[in-house]
């Protein structure tokens, strides 16, 4: 009898121990939060507060700790969404609206782990007025599957996030403004060296990861001195600070929040701050809500993010990075005229002026018929090529560390299913990356997409795992060393290749304005 009870507490035991590894109640820094299990057994805890709501006095503030909570916290619902209106049509959002308390994350945790587990934490792009992490194509829950702690994280947006103003600058103890939704991410991963390991995490072991905005953020992140000690390697999608949605000075920031209070009516702080959140957001609209813009504020960037990464004082983590074939279209370089020669020698002229010979050099179409791609090359080194090529540059070059760049090439399906054209356009490839293209119904997803995703997803998850994206089953993904520049090609046939159009960047970096 006595045996039989013995044995019957030590199962009980053992059984107490598993549902503790798999548990949805966790113990945070501020408080217990209870999740929920997925169908896959992948928990996840949504809407998890990581700063105090930014509203009232706090609009327009470094991000402030959250205030403690007792009892348990419902970590089942999404939190807010930051204050935006519907500027990009694929945006599909989980929430239950947008909000100007908005600043929560969410986790997603492989069960039963009894080991410190690599993180994922992911910006979500918007051109920084824009998105949210709940949106289907950044679900962390495939990633957990892989063994990934995943991490997505809400962070403030357009005149919430990024308006800075010389009364701001006044205010603050850090003589700094703008930057508030860096500033957010920068909070979340604070957060998470604080309270990932109570989610089965390794709070030494944290990539960054973003696409677009996101990853125009994971290299700002890496610049910033707050944050470079606090991860230890970094993923980039399609752009970076070093180029794409650039840092301005501060006193040009200033005055954008000056001539945007001014057209409101609102001449000072005390009358910006006491507009309530919709009216504000509406007045922004009209007055441009793409003008509020990273700035050098003295804080979170001391100098110029392109003055960090020269001097070699961003952080030296590995990077893994690169960007689409199709990042823009033919039209951004062509406007309205026809795709031919002539018309196209014209407009590199109006881009270019006296450098439009050179630029010809690397943008030389041979026919009419060959317009059309060689616009859509230039305008896609434009927007997101070329930063992303000198961050990368400069990362392999000064930090010491693996760096590896591929170019993703997949092109989605057409809606009519009829034949695949093109290239592999601006954020397409985000579903593949994070194995999430069943969780996107607009398209006709085929055997080789999903074959493309698991490559992609490998390399990435690999990467987050050893910062070494190379695997079993996979094409070898060499890393950067010196002259050789390998380019992972992502497509149904995954090869790589040396780099091919370093005279194109080499030369758009020669004229770009910083």
């Amino acid at each position: 009898m006595k045996q039989r009870l013995l044995l019957t507490f030590y199962c009980l035991l053992i059984t107490t121990c598993t549902m503790a590894q798999s548990t949805t109640i966790v113990k945070t820094a501020n408080g217990i939060v209870e999740g929920v299990a997925e169908k896959s057994g992948v928990l996840s805890f949504k809407g998890i507060p990581f700063a105090a709501p930014p509203v009232g006095n706090l609009r327009w503030k470094e991000p402030q700790p959250v205030k403690n909570w007792t009892g348990t916290q419902n970590a089942k619902q999404f939190g807010n969404t930051a204050m935006q209106y519907n500027i990009f049509g694929d945006m599909v959002f989980r929430s239950n609206g947008v909000n100007e308390d908005c600043l929560y994350l969410n986790v997603w945790a492989p069960p039963g782990n009894k080991k410190a587990l690599p993180v994922l934490v992911y910006f979500y792009g918007g051109g920084f007025v824009a998105g949210d992490g709940s949106e289907l194509r950044y679900d962390g829950e495939s990633m957990a599957t892989k063994g990934i702690i995943s991490v997505t994280v809400n962070y403030r947006l357009g005149v919430f996030g990024f308006m800075a103003h010389p009364e701001l600058t006044k205010e603050s103890a850090r003589h700094a403004s703008g930057n508030y939704g860096l500033l957010d991410q920068h909070a979340a991963l604070l957060w998470v060296q604080k309270n990932i390991a109570a989610f089965g995490g390794d709070p030494k072991h944290v990539t960054i990861a973003g696409e677009s905005a996101g990853s125009v953020s994971v290299s700002a992140q890496m610049a910033s001195p707050l944050s470079k000690n606090l991860i230890a390697g970094a993923i980039g999608e399609s752009g970076s600070v070093l180029g794409t949605l650039a840092a301005v000075p501060l006193a040009t920031g200033e005055q954008t929040g000056v001539n945007f209070g001014i057209s409101i009516g609102a001449n000072s702080l005390v009358a910006l701050r006491a507009l309530p959140a919709d009216s504000l957001l509406d007045a922004s609209k009209k007055y441009g809500v793409f003008k509020f813009q990273v700035t050098v504020d003295g804080y979170f960037f001391p100098t110029s993010p392109y003055s960090i990464f020269q001097g070699a004082e961003q952080a030296h983590i590995p990077l893994l990075a690169g960007w689409n074939s199709q990042e823009s279209d033919y039209h951004a370089v062509m406007e309205n005229e026809e795709p031919t020669k002539e018309n196209f020698v014209k407009a590199v002229h109006k881009l270019y002026g006296d450098n439009a010979p050179e630029a010809l050099k690397y943008y030389s179409p041979a026919t009419d018929e060959a317009v059309q791609q060689t616009a859509t090359d230039l305008a896609s080194d434009r927007f997101i090529g070329l930063s992303t090529w000198k961050w990368i540059d400069m990362q392999s070059k000064n930090s010491g560390k693996a760096v590896y760049r591929y170019l993703f090439s997949r092109p989605r399906p057409n809606k009519d299913n009829a034949a695949r054209t093109g290239g592999a356009v601006h954020s397409a490839e985000i579903e593949y990356a994070l194995g999430n293209l069943a969780t996107n119904k607009t398209f006709a997803w085929d055997a080789d997409d999903y074959k493309v995703s698991a490559t992609m997803q490998a390399y990435f998850a690999n990467f987050i795992k050893t910062f070494n994206p190379n695997g079993a089953g996979l094409p070898n993904f060499p890393a950067i060393k010196g002259a050789s520049v390998p380019v992972m090609h992502i497509d149904v046939t995954t090869h790589v290749a040396q780099e091919q159009n370093r005279g194109r960047y080499l030369f758009l970096d020669k004229v770009a304005k910083r």
